[in-house]
């Protein structure tokens, strides 16, 4: 073989091996879970979505979750059909999505099981609207996978959802939002 295409090769090789080696530094799940709570006067409002995306970059602390609205599933139909017609209005806006970064990423070692304390910070998209969230979590590394947990409070208002005042004594402003997401390797 002639110098020139066993250079290729050799070039060719290292791009694959490249590639192959960034893809085990981003994690990724279909299958994420987040509830939320608002706990009014008379009642707790509560649903549950566990069909979450998430995608973390290990290497530079990424992370990104979107969620379809009309996945949240309540205990009571007439709360989830208000839930999608009247405040997140899901036709109008189908999906919430979260983009951020994990701040102290480097005190993360993704290579040892272990449990690691997390600050997140980012921008919440959610009813057509973006704010920046900053929240405490906890990353589990266990035999080369990543649980991902945290809780954190958002304000209805802030995302112009309205409460109609017929229920507003019922609902409280503060929803409280708690993410449970199980991450393997991505494969490329």
């Amino acid at each position: 073989m002639s110098f020139l295409i066993k250079k290729g090769i050799i070039s060719c090789c290292f791009i694959l091996m490249a590639a192959s080696l960034m893809g085990q530094d981003k994690f990724f799940t279909k299958s994420g879970n987040i509830q939320f709570s608002s706990k009014g006067v008379i009642e707790t409002i509560e649903a549950t979505h566990r069909s979450v995306t998430c995608v973390l970059d290990s290497k530079t602390g990424d992370i990104q979750f979107a969620v379809l609205m009309k996945g949240f599933e309540f205990r009571k139909a007439m709360m989830q059909e208000h839930f999608n017609e009247n405040y997140v209005e899901s036709d109008k806006y189908p999906k919430s999505e979260f983009r951020g970064q994990i701040t102290n990423n480097s005190e993360v070692n993704y290579a040892k099981d272990g449990s690691y304390t997390v600050h997140i910070k980012g921008k919440l998209t959610l009813h057509g609207q973006t704010k920046d969230v900053e929240a405490d979590g906890k990353i589990t590394v266990k035999d080369g996978k990543l649980i991902a947990a945290s809780k954190f409070k958002i304000l209805m208002s802030e995302y112009d959802i309205d409460i109609p005042g017929s229920v507003a004594e019922n609902m409280s402003d503060t929803i409280n939002i708690t993410v449970n997401c199980t991450l393997e390797p991505l494969k490329q």
